[in-house]
């Protein structure tokens, strides 16, 4: 088929999100997500049930993503499939199924980095027609991750700082279970958040030097400060949750905004795109959107559908790599931990 002519299936597993998209050239076609509600009752994500659930799920998933977009997977010209980073059980699911069905179809197989992805969803098409021009700074925010990544071109990206322990995503979702919020709690402290007063209650910053984060401490600083006045008031979180998640959400958002103003610094580049489930946040989304007026910042924040994780970002890559020709073959495998441009 034409290199200008190009129909990617994606799928994408690496969580607990099963998903499937058909993109012509970068263009997206369809976009279905099925996500998996059992982990909620457990409070995470459980690997085994997650697994499971991609199970049952990729079939009718792929079949209506091709129904939407509306091609015949005889029309495809390329499989693209997360190979990592993620949980082993669920990308074991994504990676066979896209082998069985390229290897059905005889057409090229292409593997996509989870974290690459993120970054690169910008360049989707879209309304607005804003893409970032390289170089530009990467922060990709999620439940798994948290980085920040110099992209040099869509294929050469450099890790400046990531997380020495715990996500932001996780900072957020340990948060809110200490509050006694359901599972995912992040949305609902960002929900509850608006609604309070930012500096109620002062949570320490971890020290860690350069562009890298930390946030088990903060988990922790969370987690004895509730304990300490729910001991002198057991209805402390009732009555003041709004300004308790104000306050978690006030001092996460300061973490990040202060590694990006050190990158700035650090590379010269004024050029912000964000990434992950964590850029859906409303507060992240506001102080990134007064960053231009207030830093000089040029700032690229994705739609809410490429937020989370999803295949419409997979297929981007998919469409980048097959004009390059950057295929991979069937000895392929899944791979838990998969470090951007390994």
């Amino acid at each position: 088929m034409e290199k200008n002519n190009i129909y990617i299936l994606a799928i994408e597993s690496s969580c607990d999100d099963t998903s499937a998209a058909v993109l012509h050239n970068s263009k997206m076609l369809s976009n279905v997500v099925a996500t998996q509600k059992i982990h909620e009752e457990y409070g995470g994500v459980v690997p085994e049930l997650a697994s499971r659930a991609h199970q049952q799920n990729i079939v009718p998933v792929v079949h209506q993503a091709l129904a939407k977009a509306n091609i015949n997977k005889k029309d495809l010209s390329a499989i693209a499939f997360t190979r990592g980073p993620g949980l082993m059980g669920s990308l074991l699911v994504g990676t066979s199924f896209a082998k069985s069905l390229a290897l059905g179809l005889n057409i090229p197989l292409i593997e996509v980095n989870h974290m690459q992805a993120h970054i690169l969803a910008h360049f989707i098409d879209n309304e607005t027609g804003k893409k970032p021009e390289f170089p530009f700074i990467g922060m990709t925010i999620s439940g798994g991750h948290t980085q920040i990544v110099l992209v040099k071109s869509y294929f050469d990206m450099e890790i400046l700082g990531q997380t020495l322990d715990d996500a932001v995503g996780e900072a957020f979702d340990k948060s809110a279970k200490i509050l006694g919020l359901p599972y995912p709690g992040g949305p609902l402290i960002d929900k509850y958040s608006q609604l309070g007063n930012p500096k109620a209650f002062p949570f320490p910053k971890s020290k860690v030097g350069g562009l890298d984060f930390s946030f088990s401490g903060f988990k922790t600083s969370v987690l004895y400060f509730i304990q300490r006045e729910t001991q002198k008031n057991p209805n402390f979180i009732a009555e003041n949750l709004n300004d308790i998640c104000a306050s978690i959400q006030y001092t996460i958002i300061n973490v990040l905004l202060s590694k990006l103003k050190k990158a700035v610094a650090q590379t010269g580049v004024k050029q912000i795109a964000i990434g992950g489930g964590v850029s859906a946040n409303s507060g992240i989304r506001k102080i990134l959107q007064e960053a231009e007026q207030k830093h000089g910042w040029k700032t690229f924040i994705p739609p809410f559908q490429f937020c989370t994780d999803n295949a419409a970002m997979i297929g981007i890559v998919g469409y980048l790599k097959y004009k390059e020709e950057l295929f991979t073959t069937q000895e392929i495998t899944a791979k838990a931990r998969y470090v951007i441009n390994e």
